[in-house]
């Protein structure tokens, strides 16, 4: 055994739950190793698809993932993926072949360590057979208790010489959650015992937290709401206010904005999670909780800052109002809200002038009439992009588990990976991707694998012509783009997915998606690309919002 197969062995021991890659002679023996003990692998066309796979399936399956690339060009194909990742603070391993440091003259001579800093990931390396295990286990510990993305650089040199086993696998110890401090638990508990319309918010760091936010929400009368990406994590309350921000419906907008307390938990409460801070009522009081200190107040004023784990928060606070003998109260959770909230919450429930003709269909009908025929056991990707408010609004989700959304470093073209990633991470729902026809152009490519994959993945193309929000939202000045760099000829992707082994059909109008529920009640083992023909929405307004003067 030599260096690179122990590192392969050592990660199987840890639980590594899923590798990804695209081998090149710098790391075909450590993902064959990590094959032959155990580890599932999918092999990816492109360095870049195969890290936001991984991304995607660690968020959606709670396992860590790996990305195995070729030394130089392998890591910087990869380099948008890992930067969303790391960016999300995606618990993700990188194993990254790597040019000896004698080899100054080598095509694939680079500057590895500096390069994955400036995308925020963490470098490591191993630096001899003697600390291979060492420094393999010191890696995955990073990523999984401190929940970064970080690159495992495998020199050549390295990898080749004999392996030195120890005896056993360290224990990985999963490190206790951050406790807020006693004077800013009563702090909070102040402010929300004081408030009369309390909003809690959780963001990525309040997925781990639903119950107990919900547990003091029901106590303390609050409403409930979340980040994008953390969509479905309330749906099982009546005072589930769904996404706030951009995508929030009218009356989700309406309600926050009303709230005279606004919690934050694990939540950036940034220009889209806040609109600019426009959902941030006259004299609102605005609290944000996270682990990092640093994250506190960074994106607009708070009254109050905890740093502490969000699930811990909760319950603390909740625990002092109860000792404090603070009674279970109404407070914005009144009948009178939970009757609009049943009503008027879904943009399902919100008319509109439909766009459509008899060429042309309208992304809201498009969305709508999807969701009411593919199953509820699903899992939703969304590409970046101006259709994307229409997929991560119309389409529903059972839980946090079913939408994932890798928007952080705001990449067009990742949908497509993270769709493949997400199925895999969960087997049993089905996949669903909503995407522009620009981001599917990127991604091309890996619809060879997940044909090759089998998934009955579902391939909803917004098809614009166009890059839309280049079109509608980036004009200084009263200016016109100029059209020719930012809108092209019309893409015949049914023909496109068909040739790729998959199914195709084209839709103009809600009778064309009759060809969907053929091909659901078909037991599908490949994807179905849908080539929709969207009617101009002259800009989605939740970009034209988002982008003044960003």
């Amino acid at each position: 055994m030599n260096v690179a197969e122990l590192v392969g062995k050592t990660l199987a021991q840890l639980g590594v739950g899923h590798a990804f890659g695209v081998v090149g002679s710098g790391n075909f023996t450590v993902t064959n190793a990590l094959v032959e003990h155990g580890v599932p692998y999918t092999a990816a066309r492109h360095e870049g698809g195969a890290a936001t796979m991984a991304d995607a399936f660690s968020r959606t399956s709670g396992q860590l993932a790996v990305v195995s690339v070729h030394q130089g060009c392998g890591l910087t194909n990869a380099a948008t993926g890992i930067g969303e990742a790391a960016k999300s603070r995606t618990p993700l391993l990188v194993l990254a072949a790597e040019a000896a440091p004698s080899a100054v003259y080598s095509n694939f001579a680079m500057d590895q360590d500096s390069f994955t800093t400036s995308v925020y990931a963490v470098s490591e390396r191993v630096h001899s057979a003697q600390s291979a295990v060492a420094d393999t286990v010191r890696a995955y510990r990073t990523a999984v208790n401190d929940r970064r993305t970080v690159v495992l650089n495998l020199p050549l040199n390295i990898q080749s010489l004999p392996a030195v086993e120890t005896n056993a696998i360290p224990q990985i110890v999963p490190t206790e959650p951050i406790r807020p401090s006693r004077a800013s638990v009563e702090a909070l508990a102040v402010l929300i015992a004081s408030a009369k319309r309390p909003v809690f918010v959780a963001g990525r760091g309040g997925r781990e937290a639903k119950n107990e936010i919900l547990a003091l929400a029901r106590h303390t009368g609050a409403l409930v709401a979340t980040s994008a990406v953390a969509k479905g994590l309330f749906n099982e309350d009546d005072f589930n206010l769904g996404i706030s921000g951009g995508f929030s419906s009218p009356l989700a907008a309406e309600l926050i904005t009303d709230a005279d307390l606004i919690v934050g938990f694990g939540c950036a409460l940034n220009m889209w999670t806040m609109r600019h801070g426009h959902l941030i009522g006259s004299g609102t009081k605005v609290v944000q909780v996270d682990l990092d200190e640093p994250a506190l107040g960074a994106n607009r004023p708070i009254d109050l800052g905890v740093v502490g784990d969000s699930a811990q928060c909760a319950r603390d606070v909740l625990e002092l109002l109860r000792l404090q003998e603070f009674k279970e109260r109404e407070g914005y959770r009144s009948e009178a809200v939970r009757q609009r909230i049943s009503s008027e919450i879904n943009w399902q429930q919100v008319g509109y002038a439909d766009l459509s003709d008899e060429n042309l269909i309208d992304a809201r009908t498009l969305t709508t009439r999807l969701d009411e025929l593919l199953p509820a056991e699903r899992i939703v990707s969304v590409d970046s992009g101006n259709f994307m408010g229409y997929p991560s609004q119309f389409l529903s989700v059972p839980d946090e588990n079913g939408f994932c959304f890798t928007q952080a470093f705001q990449a067009i073209g990742l949908g497509l990976y993270t769709a493949i990633g997400a199925a895999l991470a969960q087997p049993g729902r089905l996949p669903v991707l909503g995407t522009g026809d620009g981001g599917f152009h990127m991604a091309m490519a890996e619809l060879d694998t997940a044909v090759r994959l089998n998934l009955p993945l579902v391939c909803i193309v917004y098809n614009d012509a166009a890059y839309g929000a280049e079109v509608h939202h980036f004009a200084e000045g009263g200016a016109q783009p100029d059209l020719g760099s930012v809108v092209f000829p019309d893409t015949d992707f049914a023909a496109i997915g068909r040739g790729f082994g998959a199914d195709g059909i084209t839709v103009r109008t809600v009778q064309d998606l009759e060809a969907v529920r053929a091909w659901l009640e078909s037991n599908p083992t490949k994807p179905l690309v849908i080539d929709a023909k969207i009617a101009s929405d002259g800009g989605a307004w939740w970009l034209a919002e988002a982008f003044k003067g960003h």
